[in-house]
């Protein structure tokens, strides 16, 4: 049996069990009091690696795009274009999910109960407002930052410290970045082994869930499925295209065309890195520079995922209503700025963007707890966002054919 129908039936069988445990008081205190440990052990051991990972794959990433010269003018347009691209694609996704998540119906008793009662002025407490929020972007102690947790400003140093790097000899520079992409290369694995732990994690934080919040918890995760799938969709139509299409001067059928082998091998595997071949084939058909197909393709397959920040925003959305926390403006654009620095660093396996999603629930202090939930039910949204993803990189090549950095001046 594949880890997804296993993680599928812990989740399934800790809803049941939950539900059964609200008809049966008298069991559910010994119940909760065995599951909810063996939840917390497994959500700490995701938040374990979030520091280590996230640090590393910037380090690594930002590093080796900055300090390669190779990349010149296209290699700077294409970055421009990738942070454009994220930016307005979580920022739609903040827009439209919050009203709509608004709108779904969640006891709140049942919420309080989750979260515990002083939740909520614990969290509006620690919510800066936005002019302390844009101060605290810089850390005054990045070892101060790791110890707090405060992901946000980790990023930032992370970024900072990856384009300094790339200023650094080579010799020594490429020193640094091999430790890192080790580093990288090693959380991924300890990433993939956790996961492999997530049938007993999420029947054990499913069970709490379950029977604090009753049937509504099912029908708001199944809204969930459903948004997420649908803006991913959305994002794909309303932008992506477009972009392809008109900076790339291609006809519509002609970037289809281009897409549709990728996203079919994306979809399939759950795996953007996977779909890669059939990216490099696709733009060598449409005669791309080799520029594109041989060194962005393989970059963006590697770090630019869309879905992702599709994904993230509205995952975390999802967490604070299903928790009933009211989240501020300062809050709200955290959620913005970290999905679409974190989305650079999502692990190269299916799910990799919901363990992503931890610094982007902690720049906001959303508990983390919710993660397993939403790890559970990623099957679906995870095929969508794997096509996303491809489709984004193809639309980054195809924006960048006719740049005469890249060596291209035709129209498709």
């Amino acid at each position: 049996m594949s880890l997804t129908a296993r993680v599928l039936l812990g989740l399934v069988g800790g809803f049941l069990l939950g539900l059964t445990l609200t008809a049966v008081p008298s069991l559910a205190g010994p119940a909760l009091a065995i599951a909810t440990p063996i939840g917390t052990i497994f959500v700490n051991l995701i938040r374990m690696t979030v520091i280590p990972l996230v640090m590393s794959m910037l380090v690594a990433n930002v590093g080796s795009m900055t300090a390669s010269r190779s990349l010149g003018r296209v290699g700077v347009r294409a970055a421009i274009i990738a942070i454009v691209v994220l930016t307005l694609t979580a920022v739609f996704s903040i827009l439209v999910a919050a009203p709509l998540l608004a709108r779904l119906h969640i006891d709140q008793s049942a919420a309080m109960a989750l979260r515990g009662p002083d939740t909520a002025t614990a969290t509006a407490a620690s919510a800066p407002g936005l002019g302390q929020w844009i101060v605290d972007l810089v850390p005054q102690n990045v070892f101060k930052a790791a110890s707090d947790g405060t992901m946000l400003t980790l990023i930032v140093f992370a970024v900072l410290f990856a384009l300094a790097l790339s200023r650094v000899p080579a010799a020594r520079r490429d020193s640094v970045l091999r430790v890192a992409e080790g580093v990288s290369d090693a959380m991924q694995r300890l990433v993939a082994g956790i996961l492999a732990l997530a049938p007993i994690g999420v029947f054990a934080l499913a069970v709490p869930l379950a029977a604090k919040l009753g049937l509504s918890a099912a029908a708001a995760v199944a809204a969930y499925i459903g948004l997420v799938v649908s803006l991913t969709l959305v994002v794909g139509a309303v932008l992506l295209y477009p972009i392809g299409i008109f900076l790339g001067g291609m006809s519509p059928g002609a970037f289809v065309a281009l897409c549709a082998p990728a996203q079919a091998v994306a979809f399939a595997a759950r795996s953007s890195l996977a779909s890669l071949p059939a990216m490099v084939e696709s733009a060598q058909i449409a005669k791309m520079p080799p520029v594109l197909s041989g060194f962005i393709l393989p970059l963006a397959a590697s770090i630019f995922r869309v879905g992702g920040a599709v994904a993230m925003p509205v995952g975390a959305l999802f967490v604070a209503r299903l928790y009933g926390l009211p989240l501020s403006s300062a809050q709200l654009a955290a959620i913005a700025l970290t999905s679409v620095l974190s989305s650079f660093t999502v692990p190269g396996i299916p799910g990799g963007s919901i363990i992503a999603l931890v610094p982007v629930m902690a720049s906001a202090n959303l508990p983390i707890d919710g993660i397993g939930i939403l790890l559970a039910v990623d099957t679906i949204p995870d095929m969508f966002r794997s096509a996303a993803n491809a489709t984004g990189s193809l639309t980054l090549a195809a924006a960048l054919r006719r740049d005469p950095s890249a060596g291209g001046r035709t129209r498709v």
